[in-house]
């Protein structure tokens, strides 16, 4: 039985967590059905070929997962990156990929409500934005203000659902391709590809240049396995399940998108602009095409409860990332580092998340996801470097064949197959991170003197 308060009387973490509860909150989080929303923009950046850009992007996070399981070894902390990045390279560096990962963390609870506003304006278009932008930021703090195992429980139900309808999805795909017809009618009337077809992985309009690209959206799609190290003061036997779990999931949400986008990229060849009045939402759409109107209502009214998970997972990500930066100092420590002795959670970080999710009343689903994008490449490459600086350079664990591949090699190419990624990232999103970050360099100049100390952080002992 673990206690729940330090020597002191204060309210700490609990671990709970299991290795399985801790996967179906990176799923949750991940939110396979994702892949709905995004076909259309990344069909287009990819010249149709999604299915190996998610390919490109599942490579990068396997890498850099690979990276976040040797950190949480070394450092189970709630931190992440943040943490990892302040242990290994510099306290000052740490902060600075906390703050890009706060862009990415509390926006992705936001873009959770985004979804779930699409499908409900698409269900019912009488009712204000509003109601519904306002009504699931309270049931999200609500749930989470619950704890972070019935967050699992919670979810636990909605991931297998979920990966159901994908699998009934792709079975009527299946079908239809089977019996010679795709979104434009009878195939062989207008030659495209039936059932087995290399050309949605690979054809003569490949683009390298815009597969990395729709590889670069599609990140935003996985980032929920890295989420997960925000969990180690949670979880049970952290140092063995933690790792396990950050790559399991990345890996099983991984497949799904591959292999369910590889039937959709046969069933809407060519140019989604034919298909879709919104390239961007592609999910109502396709559901209508796909199922008909029955099957899109269903779909939806359960996409809601979906959104609805993923972003409480999100949620829990983003209050434990406060939660650690309130308690090394480097934010407010009455406010965010406060526990509540009752629940223990990061009350009023999840209440500050609850009320910024309230701007997506104001931002653009495209604009939001461009950012995750950024917070996310800033952190998976630190993780990577973290991993080089502190077991090959600062252990000297670059003796043996064995060391160097693991603590050099494979958190290198982590580090390159992101970098890959950096170069394909959109103007709006480079600008908006760029200013975000400059944001916090002033913040971090005013805490730290002008930078004549380092920034504060909370010593091993203390945890």
């Amino acid at each position: 039985m673990t206690t729940h308060h330090d020597s002191h009387g204060v309210a700490k973490l609990q671990k709970t967590l299991v290795l399985w509860q801790v996967i179906i909150i990176g799923l949750a989080y991940i939110q396979p059905m994702t892949l709905l929303d995004t076909f259309g923009m990344v069909s287009r950046d990819s010249l149709q070929h999604v299915p190996t850009s998610y390919m490109i992007a599942l490579i990068a996070v396997l890498l850099t997962s690979l990276s976040y399981g040797h950190m949480i070894r070394k450092y189970p902390s709630s931190g992440s990156a943040y943490t990892y990045v302040q242990k290994s390279i510099h306290p000052n560096a740490g902060f600075m990929v906390g703050w890009s990962s706060l862009l990415d963390y509390l926006l992705s609870p936001m873009v959770n409500i985004l979804l779930a506003n699409i499908y409900l304006t698409e269900l019912f278009p009488d009712v204000n934005h509003w109601v519904w932008i306002i009504g699931l930021s309270l049931i999200m703090v609500g749930v989470n203000l619950r704890g972070v195992r019935f967050v699992a429980n919670f979810n636990s139900l909605i991931v297998l659902l979920q990966v159901l309808i994908i699998g009934f999805f792709t079975v009527l795909i299946y079908q239809k391709l089977s019996a010679g017809q795709n979104a434009l009618g009878d195939i062989a009337q207008h030659g495209h590809d039936a059932l087995w077809s290399f050309n949605p992985f690979w054809s003569a309009s490949t683009e390298i240049g815009a597969l990395i690209t729709g590889a670069t959206i599609l990140c935003f799609s996985f980032t929920g396995f890295d989420s997960l190290s925000s969990l180690a003061e949670e979880t049970k036997d952290v140092k063995k399940t933690l790792p396990r779990a950050i790559f399991l999931t990345a890996l099983i949400s991984g497949v799904i998108f591959v292999a369910a986008t590889y039937f959709m990229q046969l069933y809407f060849p060519g140019n989604p602009e034919q298909y879709f009045e919104l390239v961007d939402e592609t999910q109502p759409e396709i559901l209508l095409l796909v199922g008909g109107a029955f099957f899109q209502s269903v779909v939806l009214s359960f996409a809601i409860v979906t959104v609805m998970a993923s972003g409480i997972s999100a949620h829990a990500g983003v209050s434990r990332l406060m939660y650690v930066m309130g308690r090394d100092g480097v934010l407010p420590k009455k406010y965010f580092g406060f526990i509540s002795p009752k629940s223990f959670t990061p009350a009023f970080n999840i209440w500050l998340a609850g009320v910024i999710c309230l701007t997506a009343g104001f931002l653009s689903l495209e604009f939001v996801v461009a950012l995750i994008s950024f917070g996310a490449l800033t952190a998976f490459s630190f993780v990577n470097l973290s991993v080089i600086c502190s077991y090959g350079f600062r252990d000297g664990r670059l003796k043996t064949p064995k060391d160097i591949l693991n603590f050099f090699v494979v958190p290198l190419l982590g580090f390159i197959s992101i970098g890959a990624l950096w170069l394909e990232v959109e103007d709006t999103s480079l600008k908006a991170g760029i200013t975000w970050a400059a944001v916090g360099i002033i913040y971090l100049a005013w805490l730290t003197k002008g930078f004549r100390k380092a920034a504060p952080q909370l010593h091993e002992e203390k945890l």
